[in-house]
């Protein structure tokens, strides 16, 4: 009888382990998957960088952008002024574009206004990533929003620079030449380097 009693009782803690090893394993299973990017609407890009920043539809990419190892995200969007949420949101405005051709400073050069309509306006809100919610943590690394790119078309994608692979942004360029450039994090800063012919 005591025998039955002690078989019942291994069977019932054995259940009870399995069930509890098997929860563990989901909680770390849900902390190593990353956040869906699909949790990004403008709602979120709101919360990160205030109401003067928008979606405009064309899908957020994800990559480790700083090197770090902790994926990153880039989200096209349209902001009207970045430069007044800057503060209180908490992330830097940027303007590799306009710096690559001699005058970056985004104070002045975030309200010039394109001659295309279509381009006014356009930036590329980059989240730089921490810990196990990457992206998506509360504390980021890094937020960035970067102004005066004129893109039709963004992807992400390996660069080499001064013989080092480096995670790049690549835009595809409104305008009737197509140029192609790319987007480089140096640890400090963005850089914008033009590249030449279309992606296409």
């Amino acid at each position: 009888m005591q025998f039955l009693r002690f078989a019942f009782l291994v069977a019932v803690a054995a259940i009870f382990q399995a069930q509890f090893l098997s929860c563990q394993q989901a909680e770390l299973e849900a902390k190593k998957s990353p956040p869906a990017l699909s949790a990004i609407d403008n709602d979120f890009v709101k919360k990160q960088f205030g109401s003067s920043c928008a979606l405009i539809g064309m899908p957020p990419l994800v990559g480790d952008l700083n090197g770090d190892g902790i994926d990153d995200v880039v989200i096209p969007a349209r902001c009207k002024n970045p430069m007044s949420d800057q503060t209180e949101d908490n992330f830097t405005v940027m303007d590799p574009y306009y710096t690559f051709f001699g005058y970056g400073n985004p104070k002045v050069t975030s309200a010039f206004s394109g001659d295309v309509p279509t381009d006014r306006g356009l930036a590329l809100l980059v989240i730089h990533g921490s810990g196990t919610e990457t992206w998506n943590s509360p504390t980021p690394a890094g937020k960035f929003v970067i102004v005066n790119l004129p893109f039709k078309q963004v992807t992400v994608k390996k660069l080499m620079v001064k013989k080092k692979k480096v995670m790049a942004i690549y835009l595809e360029e409104t305008g009737a030449d197509q140029m192609t450039s790319a987007l480089y994090w140096d640890g400090k800063r963005y850089h914008y380097e033009p590249m030449g012919a279309s992606m296409e």
